[in-house]
């Protein structure tokens, strides 16, 4: 029973942190906005720098931050996805279908880890600094990629309730 209370935490945990980044992305790219919308301190050299440039300029950093944080999440949902494969597989022998979704959690991961994530961030460089109203194939194969993970990250914690 320990290890299924504690299999029930590590789902609880990672489907909680996948939500959390959800929020931070969506949340970062708002706060552009907000900033813009009521500057304060920062209105002068937003003035002088230009509210386009300034806007693009700080979407750049947003992207870069996120980059970083969604990186590094999934170097821990590696981690967890290990552990909690682990544990059912060696605990949990005549309850194979928790195996197999916890499986399949993971193979999400690894698909965003290895190929969703580093052709992301490969074109999401590429277009950081095209004006947003400029349409560009980059900026199609990006949205591509992007909606596959958002997909794959919606689909993660479906299967985390489900087990």
């Amino acid at each position: 029973m320990k290890i299924r209370n504690f299999a029930c935490w590590l789902l609880g945990a990672w489907m909680a942190g996948s939500l959390f980044m959800i929020m931070v992305a969506t949340q970062n790219f708002a706060s552009v906005d907000r900033l813009l919308a009521a500057p304060a301190a920062a209105g002068p050299r937003i003035e002088q720098m230009g509210r386009t440039e300034a806007r693009t300029f700080l979407r750049y950093q947003v992207s870069e931050q996120n980059r970083f944080y969604f990186e590094t999440w999934e170097k821990i949902q590696l981690a967890m996805g290990v552990v909690l494969l682990a544990a059912l597989w060696t605990n949990l022998p005549d309850r194979r279908i928790f195996v197999i979704v916890a499986a399949a959690m993971f193979t999400l991961l690894l698909l965003e880890r290895f190929y969703l994530t580093p052709e992301i961030v490969r074109i999401g460089r590429l277009i950081d600094f095209v004006p947003q109203a400029v349409s560009s194939p980059e900026r199609d194969t990006f949205w591509k990629f992007h909606n596959n993970y958002s997909a794959a990250e919606l689909l993660k914690p479906e299967l985390g309730f489900f087990l």
